[in-house]
C-alpha cells in the first residue's frame, strides 16, 4: 500500500506539470505529460493528425495514414525538476513507445508534514498501437467518408521510495477523413475528425491497493487553410482544451503557436526543420511553476533523400 507520507511526497511530484485530472485516489503516471515535441509546439492538439513517430501519443488510428517508417527520441529536464525522454517508432499501421519520467530530489513529507528526506521517484510507461483503415477490414460495408480505426494497450511501472507498482490500460481511437471543403472563398484540406475513448480499463496496483487510471473523451478536429496553415481543436472531457496553429512558412519550415486551457492557460511554441527527411522539432511549454524547453529528432525513412543530404553536407564540410 502506499502509506501516507509517500502520498505526500506524490504530491509535490504533481507540481512537476504533470497534466493530472483526477483526485488523488486516481492514478497519476507518466502517461499523464503531455507527450511528443512536434504537436506540442502547436497546443498539443493531436487527435485528427498523423504527424509521423509521435502519432502514436495521441490517436491511435492515424497509425493507419503513416506512409513508412519513422524514428523519433528526446529528453528534456521537466521544469528544471525532473528528468523527461521519449523514444518512438512507427511504421504503417504499428507504433511502439517508450516513456520515462523520473527525479531523485523530490521532498518527502509526513502525515503531520514534517520533512522525512528526498524521495527517489521514477515512472516507465511502454506504448504498443495498432490503426487500420476501415475499409481494409472484411465484411465491413464500404462508407462515404474515410475511416479508421485504432487500439493503444499501455503499460506503465512506477517507483516512490521502496513503494513499487504497475498496471496497464487500453485506448480505443477513430478517425475521419473529410477530404477537400469549401467554406465561401476560404478552401479547406486534409480535413480530419478524431476521437479517443482513454483508458477504458485499469489502473496502477501496488501491494494492497489499486489507483485506477481515469477514462476520458479527447476528441479533436483540424484542417489546412488555403495550404498555408493547419488550425487544430482538441477538448478533453476532463476539462482541458488544446488550440494550435501550424503555419507552413517554406517547405522545409513550419511555425507553431499554440494554447491549453487546464487550470489557467499555457502557452506553446514550436518550430520544426525538415532536411531531406531528417527532422528538428522544438517546443517551448510555459507553465505556472516554471516552463519546458524540448528539442526531438525524428528520422522518417519514407522522407530520406540520401542522394541531397550527401551534397548537403559536402557544401557545409571543408
Amino acid at each position: 500500500m502506499v502509506n501516507s507520507t509517500l502520498r505526500v511526497a506524490v504530491l509535490g511530484i504533481l507540481l512537476l506539470g504533470i497534466a493530472v485530472t483526477a483526485s488523488g485516489q486516481q492514478a497519476s503516471t507518466v502517461l499523464d505529460v503531455l507527450p511528443g515535441v512536434q504537436l506540442l509546439g502547436a497546443g498539443g492538439a493531436g487527435q485528427s493528425i498523423s504527424s509521423g513517430a509521435e502519432t502514436l501519443y495521441h490517436n491511435p488510428a492515424n497509425l493507419s495514414q503513416l506512409p513508412g517508417i519513422s524514428f523519433s527520441s528526446f529528453y528534456a529536464s521537466h521544469m528544471a525538476l525532473a528528468n523527461y525522454s521519449a523514444a518512438s517508432l512507427t511504421v504503417r499501421n504499428w507504433g511502439l513507445a517508450l516513456l520515462t519520467l523520473g527525479s531523485s530530489g523530490i521532498d518527502g513529507y509526513d502525515a503531520d508534514g514534517l520533512p522525512t528526506g528526498a524521495i527517489a521517484y521514477r515512472n516507465t510507461g511502454v506504448l504498443l498501437g495498432v490503426g487500420f483503415d476501415a475499409s481494409s477490414i472484411p465484411l465491413l460495408p464500404r462508407l462515404p467518408v474515410d475511416l479508421a480505426v485504432g487500439a493503444r494497450f499501455k503499460y506503465v511501472s512506477s517507483r516512490i521510495a521502496e513503494e513499487r507498482g504497475s498496471g496497464s490500460s487500453l485506448d480505443v481511437g477513430l478517425q475521419v477523413g473529410l477530404g477537400g471543403l469549401q467554406v465561401g472563398p476560404i478552401a479547406l484540406s486534409d480535413t480530419g475528425v478524431g476521437l479517443t475513448a482513454v483508458n477504458l480499463l485499469g489502473g496502477v496496483s501496488y501491494d494492497a491497493e489499486q489507483d485506477p487510471f481515469m477514462t476520458e473523451l479527447q476528441i479533436g478536429f483540424s484542417t489546412w487553410v488555403a495550404r498555408m496553415a493547419r488550425v487544430a481543436v482538441d477538448l478533453h472531457t476532463s476539462g482541458s482544451s488544446h488550440l494550435g496553429v501550424t503555419y507552413a512558412a517554406a517547405p522545409t519550415l513550419d511555425l507553431r503557436l499554440g494554447l491549453i486551457s487546464r487550470d489557467g492557460i499555457r502557452f506553446t511554441f514550436g518550430v520544426g526543420i525538415n532536411l531531406e527527411g531528417v527532422l528538428i522539432d522544438y517546443a517551448f511549454l510555459s507553465h505556472s511553476v516554471g516552463s519546458t524547453h524540448r528539442v526531438a529528432l525524428t528520422l522518417d525513412f519514407s522522407r530520406i533523400d540520401v542522394a541531397a543530404l550527401r551534397n548537403m553536407f559536402r557544401r557545409i564540410l571543408p
